[in-house]
């Protein structure tokens, strides 16, 4: 029989009668695992589900140690180590690179071995200049912190490139079209270019190498470094970013080029069935990070292990059939069982897979295939028993994309992030892109450090050149919930006027225009953006429509129609965590905001999207409290629409002085309309928070869509913050009015100041 060729005798009384289908006891395959023997020297161990069969028993050691045993599973019985061994685990200690390799310098102190936390000092001969840290750690993650140390006389074309820790190399000629090569020590595995050529421009081609041993990985906190400026400063460009140095950026985007990023994940049978259900949040979790910014990328997402399922197609979300929206649906309807019982691992049929995708784009549209960057992310351990060598499907892809013309590297991006402790990181090293300063191989422990990692990469809270976005309310810090808040005061006899507003841009307040008088400067105008903070205004900017006495001659002795007016700032305000703008309609980076593709966007989907219903839940805020830095009050409201308008429009003529016989003539089609106690009781406004922001919450992001304008009744005589009575109403501009976007367009598309927005 086949298993007597391969299996010990224990083996076979388990497995042969199950093949043969006699019973047995033993032949379950949910037989549990003994509990004995399973300690590690040193260290602890996690369960996966327990000692039943299919388990994943992982160990753990203190930092600075490693297990001599990564992982065990239990199956049919037995705890199946994944590297033979007869030793009982122990926890060793972690060890660096061999950093005695430096080239005309000295290092300092000498030793066999280095250990976590051991410092080494770096010094160069006479004649030669140093590079990289003079002083390096050994960090618990095996590796050492700072930049390769180099002497070097930079007297050649290219610079020295060094010799990293635990390497050796050969080639010591920098001039063009010279070549060094680099091998690792043989208990160590090379990531990165194994051989560098000097470039006309006096770079070297591809990567620095790193030698890693086979408890070496990476920090999320340095994937984080290495990965996020992509998304930071290409997806969005802060005004912090302008100007700085953007080595190191992983994801480019031209702009108004076009993006396509493949997201595959490994489920097969060295992914169990807890790490899969991490997967999935993860693809979610950097799929939401991706959709705070104004680009709009395309996707296309799969699961492989024997076969290769594709979740989303590119063709199909280029072609609309799928939003991301539905994206997140089908990822969370795609579940383990799913992958069907086959659970070998095929990377090559993976790579082939999207290869035959990306054949397809480029014959649908060969111009805009030239144009697109193309972005391929693999989670996997690298351990394929089957399809063969990937790297053949990988090259063809290079192919593809670079038409081999160097000039086209940077057009695809090949990322590898290896999970696990037991990862194939020679195999790997050849599937990804290798560029001069850029890392497209990560190393992490676990699917937790991946999601850190990219809660690290892409932190809203630090994104500061993204709209609508707000923290939750916090005692230490109440700012944060509210950043897009300005609290105007107007200079004129006799009291002078008080209004809110919202910050949109760097430079633009929006306010109404019935703040402002005439005979009204610059010079009157104080805008508090925050405690300590206020700013000088340039110019203020009134609707042009606007004309609060347009229909005396009816005998409406005040207008409000085309009620807004942009504040523009003498300088951009530097955004922070406290201070960036809210959202508005009708632009791309709203359309980032709703997670809509550019194909998606449009001024009609957003007021589908934002106002689709009868009663739209909406907010704004109350007069801020200075000392606080905050509202006094969050007010909640309904815009009615549809069957619900004209009762809330109706109640117009009820306004104070006011002989208005027909509500239309007052409250056009350009307000929205909220207040009243049906059919829930709203807040209403008050004197001195006209010109506030009228905003929806939707997918987490704040979105204004009106500008809080004229009230029915002024009921805060009464009490502060009083709830509405049956007929006190309020009116709002309305965004989606098509002259009120066109004259947002007008000022706030060409902001010569701060940074414009990008309108339909």
């Amino acid at each position: 029989m086949e298993c007597e060729q391969r299996l010990n005798w224990l083996m076979l009384a388990m497995i042969c009668p199950l093949i043969a289908g006699a019973p047995s006891s033993m032949s379950k395959r949910h037989a549990s695992c003994p509990e004995e023997n399973l300690n590690i020297i040193g260290g602890s161990f996690v369960l996966s589900n327990g000692y039943s069969d299919g388990s994943f028993l992982r160990y753990i050691c203190p930092n600075g140690y490693y297990p001599s045993v990564q992982s065990r599973r239990c199956q049919y019985g037995l705890w199946t180590p994944k590297t033979s061994t007869r030793k009982t685990p122990e926890c060793k200690k972690v060890t660096c690179p061999n950093p005695r390799v430096l080239e005309n310098g000295e290092v300092t102190p000498y030793k066999s071995r280095y250990y976590v936390n051991d410092t080494t000092t770096y010094s160069c001969h006479s004649d030669y200049k140093s590079r990289g840290s003079a002083v390096r750690v050994c960090k618990p993650n095996g590796k050492w912190n700072g930049s390769t140390p180099i002497c070097g006389r930079d007297s050649d074309h290219c610079p020295d490139p060094g010799v990293p820790p635990g390497s050796s190399r050969t080639g010591h000629m920098f001039n063009i079209d010279d070549k060094v090569k680099y091998r690792c020590d043989s208990t160590l595995t090379l990531i990165g270019s194994k051989e560098r050529v000097c470039l006309d421009g006096g770079q070297w081609s591809g990567t620095e190498p790193q030698c890693y041993a086979h408890f070496t990985y990476d920090t999320p906190e340095e994937a984080s470094e290495a990965f996020s400026s992509a998304l930071k400063s290409n997806l969005a460009v802060s005004q912090q970013d302008e100007g700085k140095d953007q080595q190191g950026k992983k994801i480019t985007l031209d702009e108004g080029g076009k993006l396509d990023i493949y997201i595959a994940v490994d489920a097969s049978d060295s992914i169990n069935k807890t790490e899969f259900k991490k997967a999935k949040q993860t693809i979610k979790m950097l799929l939401d990070k991706i959709s705070y910014y104004q680009v709009s990328p395309n996707y296309e997402i799969l699961m492989f292990a024997t076969d290769v399922h594709k979740i989303i197609s590119m063709r199909n979300f280029k072609s609309n059939i799928t939003s991301l929206s539905q994206v997140f649906e089908d990822l969370d309807g795609f579940h383990y069982d799913n992958k069907s019982d086959k659970t070998g691992t095929n990377i090559a049929k993976l790579y082939l897979t999207i290869l035959e995708s990306m054949k397809i784009e480029e014959i649908k549209d060969r111009v805009g295939f030239l144009e697109t960057q193309h972005i391929v992310i693999v989670f996997t351990d690298g351990h394929a028993n089957m399809g063969g060598d990937p790297k053949p499907k990988v090259d063809q892809i290079k192919h593809l994309v670079t038409k081999n013309d160097p000039k086209r590297e940077k057009k695809l991006d090949l990322y590898v992030f290896g999970i696990g402790g037991d990862v194939n990181k020679h195999d790997i090293n050849g599937l990804v892109s290798q560029r001069e300063k850029e890392t497209y191989f990560f190393k992490l422990l676990n699917l937790d450090e991946v999601q850190k990692m990219f809660d690290d990469m892409i932190d809203e809270s630090t994104s500061v050149g993204l709209c609508g976005i707000h923290q939750n309310y916090d005692e230490n810090n109440k700012r944060r919930a509210y950043p897009w808040l300005a609290q105007i005061h107007v200079a004129h006899p006799p009291q002078g006027s008080n209004c809110m507003g919202s910050l949109v841009t760097s430079s633009y307040i929006l306010t109404a225009a019935h703040c402002f008088k005439e005979g009204d400067t610059p010079e009157k105008i104080t805008v508090t953006l925050q405690k300590e903070l206020v700013v000088k205004v340039k110019k203020f900017i009134l609707h042009p429509d606007y004309d609060i006495r347009a229909k005396v001659h009816m005998g409406i002795k005040e207008y409000y129609e085309f009620d807004a007016a942009l504040i523009q700032l003498k300088e951009a305000v530097t955004m922070s965590v406290n201070l960036r703008p809210i959202c508005i309609p009708c632009t791309k980076e709203t359309n980032g905001a709703l997670r809509l593709s550019d194909s998606e966007g449009t001024c009609r989907k957003h007021e589908e999207l934002l106002m689709s219903n009868e009663l739209v839940e909406a907010a704004f805020t109350s007069k801020m409290e200075l000392a606080k830095d905050t509202p006094r009050q969050i007010k909640s409201i309904t815009i009615k629409r549809g069957k619900h308008r004209d009762a809330c429009v109706e109640d117009a003529k009820n306004a104070e002085k006011s002989n208005v016989t027909n509500a239309k003539d007052v409250v056009t089609d350009n307000f929205l309309c909220s207040g009243g106690t049906e059919p829930a009781v709203d807040d209403v406004a008050c004197k001195g928070e006209s010109g506030g922001a009228t905003y929806v919450n939707k997918k987490g992001r704040l979105i204004q869509v009106g500008v809080v304008s004229w009230g029915v009744r002024d009921i805060c005589l009464k009490r502060q913050d009083p709830p509405s009575e049956a007929d006190t109403r309020d009116y709002h501009t309305n965004l989606f009015s098509e002259k009120i976007q066109s004259f947002l367009q007008e000022h706030l598309g060409n902001d010569q100041i701060g940074h414009p927005l990008s309108f339909f």
